[in-house]
C-alpha cells in the first residue's frame, strides 16, 4: 500500500466504557435500504476512444518510478511497475471496472461460479477455447496446479510474499475437459474470484528455482495482449511487445516502454517529448507549461474542466510517502501563470512515439532550432488509495483510547479534503471507510462511529484521561533553549528537521496560513511551570499571546498545552523530508493547528526518505504519520493484515503484519474471518462494514481524503490517463487517427 506501505506492540486498552466493543456504530443496510456503497466520487479521465478511431503502431512511452527488481507480483520486493507489467502480459480471471468492483474478463473466463458448497465449496471456471500462452500452449488446470501449490505456504522453499486465499485450497483438478478447471476449497473462501488474477504460467509457478529466480528479470512465456520484449537496466525501461499470438482485440500499440523517470524530471522530460504519459505531481502543472511555453508555444490543456493549475503548490507523493496537500504563498502565482497559459495554439508531438500519423509528428523537411514541444493535456481523477493519519498506540499516551479519539474529535476531515482537492477542482469528500472506497461494494461512511469534529468533546476525553491544560510541569534536564546555540546557527534554508508545533508562527489554529500570531505559541515549559503570562519573542512576536486566568479566548484560539504526571502532551509527528513531501508536510502541519486548539503540541520530525517507513513507520519509531492504503475490491482478505490485532511472541517480540498503529481488537479479528468465510455477498459486505464501524471506533488510524491522480499526456493519446479506480486496458491505449477527437472530459463512473 503507499508509503505506503510498509512487528512489535502491546496496544494498551483504557477504560472498558470506551472501548471499541460497547460503542454504538451506525445502523449497517437493512433490508430495502439505500445501497451505502454509492458512486465513485471521480470517474476515469483517459481521452475515451473508439478502438476505430485510434491509429495501428506507434511507441507509447509511460514514466514508471523505478525498473522493477522483479516480475514476480507475488515477490516481496515487487513494487508498481511489477504490477503494470502484469497487467499488460499476463492473464487475469477478473479486473476491476470502473466502480472498483471485480468483473470477469472475458478474454480467459467465459464463466466462474461456485458449483457446489457441501461437503466443500467447489469453484468451476471454464476458459476461453482460444486463450494460450505466448508459445502456443493452451492456458490450463496444469497452469492453475502449479500457482496453488506455490503459493499455498506448504513448501518454504518458494519464497511468497503472500498466499492469502491459496491456503484455504484443497485441490485443483481438470473438469469435464481442457477448458474446465475446478478448484476445491478446504476452507469456505469469499473471496475467491481474487485469485488467479495474475495467473503465472506453470513454467515460472512450477519449481522454487523458476519461481525464486527465474522470473525476476524476464518472462519468456506470457499471455496478455504484449509480451516482454526487454528489461534494460542501462536505459532505465522495461519495453513491452505487440503479442502476435494474443486471441483478443489486436493491441493498437506495437510497443509500450515504461520508462524510469523521477518525479522531478517528468516536466522537462513531458514538455521535450520524451515521455508520452506520466503520473505528475500538482507543482509539475505549472513547469510543464512554462517548459511549453518556452518552446514551440505548446499549451497545457486540462480535460476535468477545472483550472490548469491548483490554486495551491500541492504535490502528490514521493515514492516513499503519500504527499497530497495544499502549500504556500507562491502557489497562487503559479495558479494564476497557468491559467494565464491555457488556451494556447497546439504544437507538433515527437517522431520517437512511432508511426508519424499515430503519434501527430512534424512532417519531414526543414531544420527546427528547437526541439518540438508536444501538444499535453492533465487528466486527473482520484486514485484507488486514500491518505490516513496513523496513531501509534503501542505506547506513550496515544496507547490511551481516549487520547486517540480526542485526536481524532479535534480534525476537521472535510477542510483537510478541500485543502487537498478542491484547488484541483476535484471532489473534496473525506474518505468514510478503512476497508473500500466510495463505489466499491463493500463502502459504507462509518465515520459515524468515531463522531464529527467536536473541540470540547475532545477536550473532555482528554480531561477524562487525566491530561490537564496547564501543567504542573516538571523542568526537564538539561533543557537547551529553543533555536540553535551561538556558533551551531545553520546556514539558511537548511532543515534541522525537528520542530514544536505550538512554538511556532505561521499559520492559525486551523492551518490557514497567517501572518505572524502570537496565537499560534504556546508557552514553554517554565512558562507553564510558574504560571506566568509571557512575552513571545520570536521574530518581534506579539506580547499577550495568554491571557490571564478566567479571560475567555476566541473562537478557534489555541488551548493551553496539556500536561499529566510533570509532561507535556506532546506527539511526536513524523514526515519524510524529501523533496516531494512539501505538500505532506503542509497537511500536517494544518492537522497539527487543529491538535494545537485543544491543547496537544506535536513535535514535527523529518526523516530521509528511505528510512522514513523502516526506521520508523515498521518500528513504530512515531505517534502521528501521515501515508497511504490502497483500497481492495476483496477486503476480507487484504485489509485484515492491516489492522489484525498485534499478536506476542514468545521471545517477547510482537508479530504486527501491516497493523503499524499496534491498534486492534479481537472483534474485529472475528469480524474480518466471518466475512471471509461466509459466500453469501451481502453478509459477507455487511459484516466487512461492522469491522470497519468498530475499527473507526479504536481510533488507531483516521482515513481522510481519496489520493488525487493526475496525469500529464499527449493531447492525441487515447484510452489512457488517470484510471481512477479501474484496472486500464492496454490493448486499447494508442494515438489518435488524424482529425479523430477522443471524448472530452472525465468518463462517466
Amino acid at each position: 500500500m503507499s508509503h505506503d506501505g510498509v512487528g512489535l506492540r502491546a496496544v494498551m486498552r483504557s477504560v472498558a466504557f470506551l472501548t471499541a466493543g460497547v460503542l454504538a456504530v451506525p445502523a449497517l443496510g437493512g433490508c430495502g435500504s439505500k445501497d451505502p456503497a454509492g458512486k465513485p466520487l471521480a470517474g476515469q479521465d483517459i481521452a475515451v476512444a473508439a478502438r476505430a478511431q485510434v491509429a495501428d503502431g506507434g511507441t507509447m512511452r509511460w514514466a514508471v518510478d523505478a525498473v522493477p527488481e522483479t516480475l514476480n507480483t507475488f515477490q516481496a520486493d515487487a513494487d508498481a511497475t511489477t504490477t503494470r507489467v502484469a497487467q499488460a502480459v499476463l492473464p487475469s480471471m477478473y479486473r476491476l471496472n470502473t466502480a472498483g468492483r471485480p468483473e470477469i474478463n472475458s478474454d480467459y473466463l467465459e464463466t466462474a461460479e461456485v458449483v457446489d458448497t457441501e461437503p466443500r465449496q467447489v469453484v468451476l471456471y471454464k476458459l476461453n477455447q482460444q486463450a494460450v500462452w505466448s508459445d502456443g500452449r493452451e492456458i490450463g488446470a496444469a497452469d492453475f496446479a502449479a500457482q496453488w501449490r506455490a503459493l499455498s505456504g506448504k513448501d518454504s522453499a518458494y519464497w511468497t510474499a503472500r498466499n492469502a486465499g491459496y491456503d484455504r485450497i484443497e485441490r485443483i483438478e481438470r473438469g469435464s475437459n481442457d477448458l474446465e478447471v475446478k478448484v476445491t476449497f478446504a476452507r469456505t473462501y469469499a473471496d475467491w474470484r481474487s485469485l488467479f488474477s495474475p495467473l503465472y504460467p506453470k513454467e515460472v509457478m512450477g519449481t522454487p528455482d523458476t519461481f525464486n529466480d527465474g522470473a525476476r528479470t524476464k518472462l519468456k512465456v506470457t499471455g496478455g495482449p504484449f509480451t516482454v520484449d526487454k528489461v534494460d537496466r542501462k536505459a532505465h525501461e522495461v519495453v513491452l511487445a505487440r503479442n502476435p499470438r494474443w486471441w483478443g482485440r489486436p493491441a493498437k500499440l506495437n510497443r509500450i516502454v515504461l520508462r524510469a523517470v523521477p518525479r522531478e524530471e517528468r516536466s522537462a522530460a513531458l514538455a521535450a517529448g520524451t515521455l508520452d504519459l506520466a503520473e505528475i505531481d500538482p507543482a509539475d502543472i505549472r513547469r510543464i507549461t512554462l517548459a511549453s511555453r518556452s518552446g514551440a508555444g505548446s499549451p497545457l490543456r486540462s480535460t476535468a474542466g477545472a483550472s490548469a493549475s491548483p490554486e495551491d503548490d500541492s504535490k502528490a507523493e514521493s515514492p516513499s510517502a503519500d504527499a497530497s496537500g495544499s502549500a504556500d504563498e507562491t502557489a497562487a502565482e503559479e495558479s494564476a501563470s497557468a491559467e494565464e497559459s491555457a488556451g494556447g495554439e497546439d504544437s507538433g508531438g515527437d517522431v520517437e512515439s512511432g508511426d508519424p500519423e499515430a503519434s501527430g509528428a512534424p512532417e519531414a523537411g526543414g531544420a527546427q532550432a528547437a526541439p518540438t514541444i508536444q501538444a499535453l493535456e492533465i487528466r486527473k481523477s482520484l486514485e484507488a488509495a486514500f491518505t490516513q493519519l496513523a496513531l501509534n498506540g503501542s505506547s506513550g499516551p496515544l496507547a490511551d483510547e481516549r487520547v486517540r479519539r480526542a485526536v481524532a474529535r479535534a480534525l476537521d476531515r472535510k477542510k483537510l479534503a478541500e485543502a487537498v482537492l478542491k484547488p484541483l477542482g476535484l471532489p473534496a469528500v473525506p474518505v468514510g471507510s478503512h476497508l473500500a472506497l466510495s463505489g466499491q461494494a463493500a463502502y459504507a461512511d462509518n465515520s459515524g462511529a468515531l463522531g464529527d469534529q467536536d473541540a470540547e468533546e475532545a477536550q473532555a476525553l482528554l480531561a477524562d484521561a487525566g491530561w490537564v491544560p496547564g501543567g504542573p510541569v516538571e523542568e526537564p534536564k538539561k533543557e537547551k533553549a529553543a533555536g540553535p546555540e551561538k556558533g551551531t546557527e545553520k546556514p539558511a534554508g537548511e532543515d534541522d528537521g525537528t520542530y514544536i508545533v505550538g512554538e511556532d508562527n505561521g499559520a492559525n489554529a486551523d492551518g490557514a496560513d497567517t501572518a505572524d500570531t502570537a496565537d499560534n505559541k504556546a508557552p514553554t515549559d517554565a512558562e507553564l511551570k510558574d504560571g506566568k503570562q509571557q512575552e513571545i519573542q520570536q521574530g518581534g512576536g506579539v506580547p499577550g499571546a495568554y491571557a490571564p486566568r478566567g479571560t475567555a479566548a476566541p473562537a478557534g484560539a489555541p488551548s493551553r498545552p496539556l500536561a499529566k504526571d510533570g509532561k507535556l502532551l506532546t506527539l511526536r509527528f513524523v514526515l519524510p523530508s524529501g523533496p516531494g513531501s512539501s505538500s505532506l508536510h503542509t497537511v500536517a502541519d494544518r492537522i497539527s493547528r487543529m491538535l494545537v486548539r485543544i491543547g496537544i503540541r506535536t513535535e514535527m520530525k523529518k526523516v530521509p526518505d528511505e528510512s522514513y517507513f523502516k526506521d520508523h513507520i515498521a518500528a513504530g519509531e512515531f505517534d502521528l504519520a501521515l501515508y497511504s492504503w490502497p483500497a481492495s475490491a476483496f477486503p476480507a482478505t487484504d485489509a485484515r493484515p492491516v489492522y489484525a490485532k498485534p499478536v506476542p511472541a514468545a521471545d517477547g517480540s510482537v508479530t504486527v503484519e501491516q497493523n503499524y498503529t499496534r491498534v486492534g481488537t479481537d472483534q474485529v479479528d472475528q469480524l474480518f474471518d466471518q466475512a471471509v468465510a461466509t459466500l453469501d455477498q451481502e453478509e459477507s459486505r455487511d459484516l466487512v462494514r461492522k469491522a470497519d464501524a468498530r475499527i473507526w471506533a479504536a481510533a488507531g488510524s483516521i482515513p481522510l481524503y481519496q489520493r488525487p491522480q493526475l496525469t500529464a499526456a499527449r493531447e492525441n493519446l487515447a484510452n489512457a490517463g488517470a484510471f481512477g479506480l479501474a484496472t486500464p486496458i492496454y490493448e486499447d491505449m494508442g494515438f489518435l487517427k488524424k482529425g479523430a477527437r477522443a471524448a472530452a472530459g472525465p468518463s462517466p463512473s
